[in-house]
């Protein structure tokens, strides 16, 4: 190609001086990233469909994961290849940094695809899992994805300080000394982010739990746990993002783990239903026992507890199977009903509050003075 002289093309005309060979094998490589690029998308969306049809989560992840790093190193390449033709042309300092570049572009490219793949993989893996009808753990997920992008962050750093010329024992080193610093400039921010660690190991919640807290006006659905901040939605819809360094200081309660739900509840007899309130109780609890949505296995309690300033009162301690919540409330009300049921087959009633004024009378005699 060197050898083609354009001046007896085009004769003594100005063009022949755009028509180097260089100029040439630029326009090549440049023409030939554009169909490279197109040949790669038109075969990923091929392999992309092919990949949709098996139950591997594996292959879905790297292809959507390939997309844009690939193409993105395809022309990088390709320009830096470009950019060396003409670098033979020229001896500007500004070519000399192109093997720096394309080791470094390398590198991050090839990050990136690793980053993007451990995301992919992460919302493959959680999406085929509830498909199946399978529990999944998004704490615990989410912590070790985030975990494996930051190792793979920190390594493609430390690797391209060192493409770059540094040396990394002395890069560890001024960290080391800069981590000092750093500490006691964002140790709020390291409070954080070791709070976050706590909830990752020691799990007390994770995302979709609902927790409250006794220490603070705290309850709601949490949605995501990060390394800095969990973000909780309140039951009126709001979103709370509480510092995970709060997490390590106060008592937080988790409902979502109970394992039954109780009904506690005091009903009040008219006083002049006390005949009857041993009956009462005794057909109260075989309705409990007989019921197909009260644990019978954990504690149940039906007697009479108080004589009460309008009532006589009897209480109902027991669990439920459930501890769905609106299911509760729907055993809860069949329970309640049956108990008043249970009152008015014994000719008794709930009781009210009720004041009785007793009015004494006395005789009176008239003295007489005499």
């Amino acid at each position: 190609m060197e050898n083609i002289d354009f001046t007896t093309i085009f004769g003594d005309s100005s063009l022949a001086m755009y028509f180097k060979p260089w100029v040439l094998q630029v326009f090549v490589v440049v023409l030939a990233v554009l169909l490279i690029n197109f040949a790669f998308r038109i075969f990923l969306r091929k392999l992309s469909a092919r990949a949709e049809k098996t139950a591997n989560p594996w292959d879905d992840a790297f292809i959507q994961a390939a997309h844009k790093p690939f193409r993105l190193l395809v022309w990088v390449i390709g320009i830096l290849f470009a950019a060396e033709i003409v670098a033979s042309q020229s001896d500007a300092e500004i070519f000399r940094a192109i093997g720096p570049i394309r080791n470094v572009t390398i590198v991050a490219t090839l990050a990136w695809f690793l980053i993007r793949f451990i995301k992919e993989f992460e919302k493959a893996y959680i999406k085929r899992q509830r498909e199946k009808g399978n529990p999944v753990d998004l704490t615990t997920t989410n912590a070790l994805a985030k975990l494996v992008r930051a190792s793979i962050f920190i390594t493609a750093a430390l690797v391209m300080l060192q493409t770059l010329g540094f040396s990394i024992s002395g890069v560890l080193a001024f960290g080391g000394i800069g981590g000092i610093a750093v500490g006691f400039a964002a140790k709020d921010l390291l409070s954080n982010f070791f709070g976050g660690l706590m909830v990752y190991l020691d799990r007390p919640f994770k995302a979709g739990d609902w927790i409250r807290s006794p220490d603070k006006e705290l309850e709601g659905t949490v949605e995501e746990i990060g390394w800095r901040q969990t973000r909780i939605r309140t039951f009126s819809k709001r979103p709370i993002y509480v510092p995970n360094s709060i997490f390590m200081n106060i008592i937080v309660e988790n409902p979502s783990r109970m394992s039954h739900r109780r009904i506690y509840e005091t009903i009040g007899l008219r006083y002049s239903d006390i005949a009857v309130v041993d009956d009462i109780v005794k057909d109260v609890k075989e309705m409990l026992i007989s019921h197909d949505e009260i644990d019978t296995n954990q504690t149940m309690i039906v007697n009479f507890n108080e004589f009460s300033e309008s009532s006589v009162d009897f209480f109902i301690y027991t669990f439920t199977k459930t501890t769905n919540w609106l299911k509760f409330h729907e055993v809860k009300h069949e329970v309640l009903l049956k108990v008043y049921e249970i009152i008015k087959k014994h000719n008794a009633d709930v009781a009210f509050p009720t004041r009785v004024l007793q009015v004494e009378t006395s005789d009176t005699s008239t003295l007489t003075k005499s």
